[in-house]
């Protein structure tokens, strides 16, 4: 399962096709594994319902690994840093979160990026109408900000920076200040626990043998 507009992760190219990191990485993992593989775009707000009623197997998508979730489903073994970075257009008078007071914010529903914006006390009832704005997909999130109906946006670092380059890195600006690191893992059910280990191991041997630095090089 996964959302297919999260560059560079798991996105449709310019024919339509699913590409990404995290699809190169799973069907690598499918060939040493002897899996049949079939990549399902999900509702990314209803993820850990569609993994727990069996309409998927796996979340993978630059899955942030976060305690709430924990209690939904076990996660692999972090394989890639990240963190929760601010973004504003390049002119923007804004240079720090303390001037984010009193205005408008976007990001993803039930994303991480959500998550971090709630852990950080007091930020939402900062901002403007006391609340963020929030899209369906990064794409909205980052189309809201070009279109200057936001003022900032929360994006993972991941994502904003391969979005950034894309689409010309000057015209925005990331903060200095984020709202915190954190790590993707790959979500399986709590039952699984053979599939688990077998993602686990699968994982080591692409690091000690230098397959997951190949494909990292390429995305």
């Amino acid at each position: 399962g996964l959302d297919d507009t999260f560059a560079p992760m798991g996105f449709r190219d310019a024919s339509g096709q699913i590409v990404g990191f995290d699809i190169d990485l799973a069907k690598e993992m499918a060939a040493r594994n002897g899996w049949e593989l079939e990549f399902q775009p999900i509702d990314w707000s209803m993820k850990e319902t569609e993994l727990n009623a069996g309409n998927i197997d796996l979340i993978w998508n630059g899955y942030t690994i976060t305690e709430l979730r924990k209690e939904m489903v076990n996660f692999s073994t972090p394989y890639l840093a990240n963190a929760q970075v601010v973004v504003v257009l390049k002119d923007s008078p804004i240079t720090n979160l303390n001037d984010l007071i009193g205005k408008s914010v976007a990001t993803q529903a039930e994303s991480s990026s959500l998550d971090a914006a709630r852990a950080e006390v007091g930020f939402i009832e900062s901002l403007k109408d006391g609340k963020l704005i929030e899209y369906a997909t990064f794409t909205d999130v980052f189309n809201d900000l070009e279109s200057k109906r936001s003022e900032a946006i929360i994006v993972d670092e991941v994502m904003a920076r391969y979005y950034m380059n894309n689409k010309g890195e000057d015209n925005y600006r990331v903060l200095e200040e984020d709202l915190g690191p954190e790590e993707f893992g790959i979500g399986v059910r709590k039952s699984d626990e053979d599939l688990l280990k077998e993602i686990n191991d699968t994982l080591e041997d692409m690091k000690a043998d230098g397959k997951y630095d190949e494909i990292y090089e390429k995305w």
